[in-house]
């Protein structure tokens, strides 16, 4: 990387690719003349080979495009601060954001309109088009780039299983199960044998992880633009009470329990935590942003019952609206090259796998793809001679997630309510004798409240 000339942004939020520095988002000309474009990079702290391999893609790209130079800017998705940043002009050119926050962005006119790009690139019509809406306004427009997807797994620790007497190639496959390992690795290795998000917003994002695996619907659309809360419902108690009893009946939840996405990635990867859940793409960041090693590392389906689905998220790569046109012309051709070439052209996924093998960078991570089923089977046949993955170490997930039904999140303002749910998380497993049902009818009154606004 040529530079990072960086600006702090504070707080972590839910779907992995969460946020904290970046640089300013009006692109200018550098000393040799060409147009410098700033593009997000990785969270601050990510370790040196990830920066070697965005190194060498940096120069892939730039000797294909000579009139621009790419600068790199360390960068976290923040939902607290973004608005502000995004007002402020302080965030790169080329960001991504979560599928949570973009109808909100969009219904604020903060992103920019993609569609005519979309549709010159030829590749409109080869995404999911349930993915697609995600970044469609009621405009009809589009208004990024989905990138990529993930379905939240149970991630768990191999060597702490071990220690604990359990075999990691049989991981639970229900939420006894769960319960019943991580009182084991409690008692039997002194660690968090289940922990959970709680604050910055991940805590309520979680709850819904759980609360949908039991067959909840945390929200309701009415079809007018309105919508109604019901997150005071039988699953979503059934989950407090879940929580509850493993922290005050089992004592398996270990000591901290204001966790966010940051911190309960890096206790996972220090080996303090022997279960979570999280998005199935959080393997990549654990090991290139938090040093997990990778043979401790293991992944299958969270367990599902009622009818329950699991819930899927992802990000798109975006622009501010304020971007002059030639460095969104720029701009699109950086997204299209680094986000969308890797899935749609043999040749960039190729070269996408080698550079990142090439610097000991995860490769085969599992994702669900935002294209059609048949142009991702086909990517994944052109990259296998350089995943470097333990995938045998994830059949529970990859065997098992086609089996699921996916769940979307609730789209009415979706981070203002996961906020108010990480009060009712971190009630039940800070106090032993929290009110399940007077919390879960406030959390509605305060959620409807926000719809209604």
């Amino acid at each position: 990387m040529k530079s990072r000339r960086t600006v702090a942004i504070a707080g972590i939020a839910a779907l992995a690719m969460v946020g904290a520095l970046a640089a300013c988002s009006d692109a200018g000309g550098s000393d040799d003349g060409k147009l410098e474009l700033r593009v997000a990079t990785f969270p601050p702290g990510a370790e040196q080979a990830a920066y070697d391999a965005f190194a060498e893609q940096e120069k892939q790209f730039e000797k294909a495009n000579p009139d621009i130079d790419i600068v790199g800017v360390e960068y976290e998705w923040t939902a607290p601060t973004f608005a502000a940043q995004l007002a402020g002009g302080s965030l790169p050119d080329v960001f991504t954001v979560p599928f949570t926050d973009t109808k909100t962005l969009l219904e604020n006119g903060q992103l920019m309109d993609v569609t005519d790009d979309i549709d010159e690139l030829g590749y409109a019509d080869k995404f999911n088009p349930i993915i697609l809406d995600e970044v469609t306004g009621s405009d009809g427009n589009v208004y990024g780039f989905p990138r990529q997807a993930y379905a939240n797994g149970l991630h768990y620790n191999r060597d702490l299983f071990e220690q604990a007497g359990l075999d990691p190639d049989q991981p639970p496959t229900t939420w006894d199960e769960v319960r019943a390992a991580a009182k084991t690795i409690a008692e039997k290795t002194g660690k968090a044998g289940y922990a959970t998000m709680a604050s910055g917003n991940t805590g309520g994002w979680q709850l819904s992880v759980q609360a949908d695996s039991r067959g909840a619907s945390l929200q309701t659309d009415n079809g007018d633009g309105t919508y109604t809360s019901t997150i005071d419902n039988d699953a979503t108690k059934a989950t407090l009470q879940y929580l509850h009893d493993l922290r005050w009946e089992d004592d398996s939840m270990g000591a901290t329990f204001d966790l966010d996405w940051g911190s309960i990635n890096q206790e996972f990867a220090a080996g303090n935590i022997g279960m979570y859940t999280s998005g199935s793409d959080v393997y990549t960041a654990l090991v290139r942003d938090f040093g997990m090693p990778s043979d401790q590392y293991g992944l299958t389906v969270i367990p599902v019952e009622d009818s329950g689905g699991v819930l899927g998220g992802g990000d798109i790569a975006v622009m501010p609206p304020t971007l002059d046109d030639e460095t969104k012309a720029a701009a699109v051709k950086w997204i299209d090259w680094y986000y969308m070439q890797k899935l749609l052209n043999e040749d960039a996924a190729v070269a996408d796998a080698k550079a990142l093998s090439a610097s000991d960078q995860p490769v085969g991570t599992p994702v669900l793809p935002v294209l059609d089923k048949e142009t991702y089977l086909e990517s994944q046949k052109w990259i296998e001679p350089y995943v470097n993955v333990p995938l045998d170490q994830m059949t529970g997930f990859t065997d098992g997630i086609f089996d699921q039904t996916p769940v979307g999140e609730f789209k009415g303002q979706t981070q203002p309510i996961y906020a108010l749910m990480d009060n009712l998380v971190q009630a039940v497993l800070t106090d032993e004798n929290a009110d399940i049902d007077a919390l879960l009818a406030q959390v509605d009154v305060d959620a409807q409240a926000l719809l209604d606004q």
